[in-house]
């Protein structure tokens, strides 16, 4: 069994210019999870780029081997410091999880 765990942001800055720095950051550092935490089957992170505004601005897809495994990486320290960062320049999240 595989779980896909699929995240989307809107942003908070009401900055075109801001927000796009700060959805390639997000993007960056979710990215860069990829070979430190080691329950990640896979990841992809990215900035919207297409119709801005009536998409969310940053969406994440990562696969995870178990729901244990999916738990790990959402307690993971390199996760965290990604999340605190995260944290710091969103408004809204989305989230599902479900088996591929």
């Amino acid at each position: 069994m595989t779980i896909r765990h699929v995240v989307t942001w809107k942003l908070a800055s009401e900055d075109a210019a801001e927000r796009e720095q700060q959805a390639a950051e997000v993007g960056r550092r979710l990215n860069a999870l990829d070979g430190v935490v080691p329950e990640l089957l896979s990841i992809s992170a990215g900035a919207n780029m297409v119709q801005p505004d009536a998409n969310w601005d940053v969406a994440l897809v990562a696969d995870f081997a178990s729901v244990a495994d999916l738990d790990a990486y959402q307690v993971h320290p390199a996760h965290l410091e990604a999340a605190g960062y995260i944290r710091s320049v969103v408004s809204a999240r989305v989230a599902a999880d479900f088996e591929v």
